[in-house]
């Protein structure tokens, strides 16, 4: 069976890491990079990485609005599915690049396959809910990492070709986590010491376009009485340049370069706590064990703040410190994110699949 497989920002490359592994094992697998991340720390270093075999297309998208991005990449897309005719093609999280390869194959009438289906904020202003939505209701299979997931799902009539497989970035984090913790000179390299400084990722619109969230936020860090690392995303950067805050940084706060994923896993591993707005890291921080605050008013990852390991602030100042200062876990956690076979899983049921269909 042919499998084209659609990635474009970070989170996807970890996610395909592992699948593309299993995938390979029994199936044909076509890569194709959008270009949606094309920054060398925010694409072509993952690949290095998590060795991720060199894509068969590289469409070069680049920024854009999301409009302009979406319809860019859907057109890119369509002629790759045109060319390779696959049987089935599989899409990740919910990103612009994830709708666009998932609309792409529906009007063609190809299978698409959603990895990380269900999940939602019940926030429509963010670009991401609108992709999740979208993608899951044009999705022939649909593979949900929690139990929340598939119930989100049912709630919007959504049964058939359901499966709950767990978290495919538990399979990476399992495989990698030795490695960053053999390989990383992360610490070293920005001169921070395990346990005694925080980690800070800033990256969604609601935030970097707010130059009243961002003076908070920095205004927040300036009192954590502890370094701060903050690898800075490119488009944060070029907020924080708009706003005459990058050279204004509170001195406790070491500002990177976007990371590589091991750096990255190493640097959070070791943290005393994570401040982000990013979902995925979210879901890293629990998988590490380490506290998290989250920069927004709502989460997709649910599960996390139930079970006591994820706060939710916003990005009030005084919310952020009093988070930074108090917020402890008041809970063992709990296993819910699956035991790290969720891309074995993937590839059998594809193979049943296939089977069924007669292929």
């Amino acid at each position: 069976m042919k499998v084209a497989s659609i990635v474009g920002a970070r989170p996807q490359f970890i996610k395909c890491a592992p699948v593309s592994r299993e995938l390979r094992k029994e199936h044909e697998e076509v890569l194709v990079h959008t270009g949606q991340h094309y920054d060398h720390g925010m694409s072509a270093v993952f690949f290095d990485e998590l060795a991720i075999p060199e894509p068969d297309y590289n469409l070069s998208i680049g920024s854009g609005s999301h409009g302009h991005q979406t319809g860019a990449m859907l057109g890119a897309i369509e002629d790759v599915l045109l060319a390779e005719k696959p049987d089935l093609v599989l899409v990740y999280g919910d990103t612009n690049s994830t709708l666009a390869g998932a609309l792409a194959a529906a009007k063609l009438h190809v299978p698409v396959v959603h990895v990380e289906a269900g999940l939602r904020s019940f926030d429509r202003r963010m670009p991401e809910e609108i992709n999740r939505v979208l993608t899951d209701h044009c999705s022939d299979l649909l593979f949900c990492p929690t139990k929340t997931a598939v119930e989100n799902l049912a709630a919007e009539g959504i049964t058939e070709g359901v499966h709950l497989v767990g978290d495919v970035m538990v399979d990476a984090m399992s495989y990698n986590r030795g490695i960053a913790e053999e390989r990383s000179r992360i610490l070293e390299g920005v001169g921070v010491r395990p346990g005694e400084y925080l980690v800070i990722t800033v990256h969604r619109p609601s935030n970097t376009d707010s130059q009243e969230n961002m003076v908070a936020i920095l205004g927040a860090l300036a009192e954590a009485e502890r370094p701060v690392v903050f690898p800075v995303h490119p488009r944060t950067r070029n907020s924080l340049k708009r706003y005459g805050l990058l050279g204004k940084m509170p001195e406790n706060i070491l500002v990177t370069e976007p990371l590589g994923y091991l750096d990255m896993i190493h640097l959070m591993a070791h943290a005393e706590k994570i401040l982000t707005d990013s979902g995925g890291i979210q879901k890293e921080a629990y998988m590490l064990g380490v506290p998290c605050i989250t920069l927004r008013e709502n989460t997709e990852w649910v599960e996390t703040v139930e079970a006591g390991w994820n706060v939710l602030v916003g990005a009030g100042r005084e919310e952020i410190v009093d988070a930074i200062r108090r917020f402890l876990p008041g809970s063992q956690q709990r296993n819910v994110f699956g035991s790290g076979n969720a891309s074995v899983l993937i590839r059998e049921i594809l193979g049943r699949y296939q089977d069924a269909r007669g292929g």
